[in-house]
């Protein structure tokens, strides 16, 4: 394994980002060694965009885009690592991140604390606001499985790692995170970007063939990195890149014929290139992750976001695992003081009889703010797997201002929960892509 003395190559694909420089100087400001750091960038921008204070920096290789020519994320990440020289780690962020003090060594000791000899440490950064008075919580992430789209691609969000401050080692992860993935330089020539994949199935792709290739994924369990997800005004690929822009490609075009190329590789065929590895199968990985691609599902130690490897379960466990929905319904005046006011998130878990819990998930501001001053009765639609029935619900507010608030809790009655009729997957686009990371 590398040692800390090697030099690490930092890729950072930016589109139209007026967050680069920022991320680029805090990324060097709280560097142990910012001479050991090599850059690739794929800057795409318009020319009134072109400014780079580092520009002439040697440690910079900049590859000098037109955005009107853009082809995506990965298809920058995929122009980055031509870049890479031989150094002996590859970091890849997103262009609007802040960074821990002395992050390079913290990187290299915690990838070295996982005992593997080609570990992958990668997560959904911790979320921040960019602006004078920066708030950096150590809060750090995991990813979790949601559902599975009717591509068979899963659909991923960020959550808390339990119990953390009992936790000095990373922990075993399902998926990696494009907007944060740090892994020995071999990677790069072992798992090389698809330069064709456009956004929705990108993570789930390089997960399974990082698996495959006899990579080790692993969620760091202190905060090292944050990303900024809100970037209201940020300007975005699919965007500019649509029927009635000057762009080369649209970005539904694009995107069609990556999710077909995921599904493809998801599902076990063969695909022209960038395929899978050969140090382990892709069965290997579904049982490793305690998922299903073809039929959708996922078990339920998976589901609970429980570290992997999952427990060997029963051979015929798909077939007991069904597509519910559920809806909670939950009166204005049972809520904690303070839910709505200044709302982070309200955390929703599903239990079955025995108290099991079957589903987790988090509402968003954004989705919280939709919730009407007059509105007495609030219902929360849940979509989810399970092979135990519903029965009752705990929900958590969090609030900016008082951080978790008492939770509170009830059953759900039979008129409220239901098996949904199982559809076959099918290619057509997304109105938009749809992800709790941002490129």
């Amino acid at each position: 394994m590398p040692t800390n003395s090697c030099e690490i190559f930092f890729s950072i694909a930016a589109y139209r980002d007026p967050q680069l420089e920022p991320t680029v100087a805090d990324c060097l400001r709280k560097a142990t060694h910012p001479e050991r750091l090599r850059f690739g960038i794929c800057w795409q921008h318009a020319p009134e965009e072109d400014a780079l204070s580092f520009r002439e920096d040697p440690r910079f290789r900049i590859l000098d885009t037109d955005f009107r020519q853009s082809r995506g994320a990965c298809w920058a990440r995929a122009e980055i690592m031509k870049l890479w020289r031989g150094e002996a780690w590859f970091l890849q962020v997103d262009s609007h991140c802040r960074f821990a003090p002395q992050w390079d060594e913290l990187l290299i000791r915690t990838a070295a604390e996982t005992g593997s000899r080609k570990p992958i440490l990668s997560t959904y950064a911790t979320p921040f606001t960019p602006g004078e008075n920066e708030i950096l919580l150590d809060n750090p992430m995991r990813i979790e499985l949601q559902a599975f789209n009717n591509d068979s691609i899963p659909q991923l969000r960020p959550a808390p790692i339990p119990r953390r401050q009992d936790r000095s080692r990373p922990i075993r992860a399902r998926f990696l995170s494009a907007g944060f993935l740090f892994a020995p330089g071999s990677f790069v020539e072992e798992v090389p970007y698809d330069p064709e994949l456009y956004f929705l199935g990108e993570e789930s792709s390089m997960t399974v063939r990082a698996f495959t290739h006899g990579y080790d994924l692993f969620h760091p369990a202190q905060t090292i990195v944050w990303h900024d997800y809100i970037r209201a005004d940020a300007k975005r690929h699919w965007g500019d890149h649509t029927e009635s822009s000057p762009a080369t490609t649209t970005w539904s075009d694009l995107d069609q014929s990556s999710r077909k190329k995921v599904q493809r590789l998801l599902l076990g065929k063969s695909v022209a290139d960038f395929g899978l590895g050969s140090i382990r199968t892709l069965a290997e990985y579904e049982a490793f992750a305690g998922i299903h691609f073809r039929l959708r599902k996922a078990q339920s130690y998976t589901l609970s976001g429980d570290e992997p490897p999952n427990p060997n379960p029963p051979a015929h466990w798909p077939g007991e695992n069904y597509p519910w929905i559920a809806r909670v319904r939950i009166a204005r005046a049972q809520l904690p003081a303070g839910s709505l006011d200044d709302p982070t998130a309200w955390r929703l878990t599903l239990h079955d009889r025995q108290g099991q819990e079957l589903y987790r998930q988090e509402f968003s501001p954004e989705e919280l703010s939709a919730i009407a001053p007059e509105q007495h009765e609030i219902a929360l639609i849940c979509e989810f797997y399970s092979g135990s029935i519903p029965t009752a619900w705990t929900l958590q507010p969090m609030s900016r201002s008082k951080g978790w608030l008492p939770a509170i809790s009830g059953t759900l009655p039979e008129e409220d929960f239901a098996i949904l009729k199982e559809e076959e997957p099918d290619l057509q686009p997304e109105s938009e892509p749809l992800s709790p990371r941002s490129p």
